[in-house]
């Protein structure tokens, strides 16, 4: 689909799920410390939704711009929303190590949310921002979506009355308050900006210490994006679609 349905925004619950890992304090005699015990993870409940495949992106920036020139055509991924989503996962592999966050995960989400930025005849300028801003509907609590007041003022989406989504990955102001980021490193942290979006958008994948190689993981992650089977599966789509067209 060339645009994501409004129905999809609307929808949008934004809660986090379970943590797969549990975490036990035990308090042992009087006086004594609290020891820290994790439990070991169980088997993968739903492997065959374990992110896909593909070959690490470059660890230079220099070489991520041109391995998203030479991907832009295949994967008909705007380069410069390939070059946010590679620096996002470069980025990872060291704040994130244990999640395994791909480009092609950021990529399914982008084409789902806003169609990598252009949504309603938006193009994408080379700073990363699209030309106009992409703000959802009002979070009135009517059409099936949540009521969540206006908790920024209206810093971010604009509305003093109720929340938006914002940006090309469709942050609330909440979510971004938490895991909002600065991807360019130019000391301003903006969801309507695509390199701090997607590192964003990374963090709050891999949170509650998601393996997204996992396939519970992945599933569990996405749905925290949308609480949604439908929509899991139409980013699943898109993410394959992205490995696939980089073989």
């Amino acid at each position: 689909m060339s645009t994501p349905p409004r129905s999809d925004a609307d929808r949008r619950q934004l809660e986090h799920l379970l943590a797969a890992a549990v975490v036990l304090v035990l308090l042992v005699g009087a006086g004594v410390a609290g020891v820290v015990v994790a439990t070991r993870r169980g088997p993968d409940t739903t492997p065959g939704y374990a992110q896909p495949v593909t070959a690490p992106v470059p660890a230079d920036a220099a070489a991520r711009i041109a391995w998203a020139a030479e991907r832009e055509g295949t994967t008909g991924v705007p380069a410069r929303v390939l070059v946010a989503g590679a620096g996002a996962e470069a980025a990872a592999r060291t704040e994130l190590a244990d999640c395994g966050l791909s480009w092609v995960t950021l990529a399914g989400l982008g084409r789902v949310e806003s169609n990598h930025g252009r949504y309603g005849g938006a193009v994408i300028a080379a700073t990363g921002r699209p030309s106009a801003p992409i703000r959802g509907p009002e979070l009135d609590g009517t059409a099936g979506n949540r009521e969540i007041r206006d908790t920024d003022g209206g810093r971010l989406d604009g509305d003093t009355t109720y929340d938006r989504a914002v940006g090309p990955l469709q942050f609330i102001p909440t979510t971004w308050a938490r895991f909002g980021a600065d991807g360019d490193a130019d000391g301003a942290s903006d969801p309507d900006d695509l390199d701090d979006a997607a590192l964003a958008a990374a963090r709050y994948l891999c949170a509650d210490e998601r393996d997204l190689r996992r396939g519970d993981d992945w599933r569990a992650a996405v749905l925290a994006y949308n609480r949604s089977q439908a929509y899991v599966d139409r980013v699943r789509r898109e993410a394959v679609a992205a490995a696939g067209a980089v073989g």
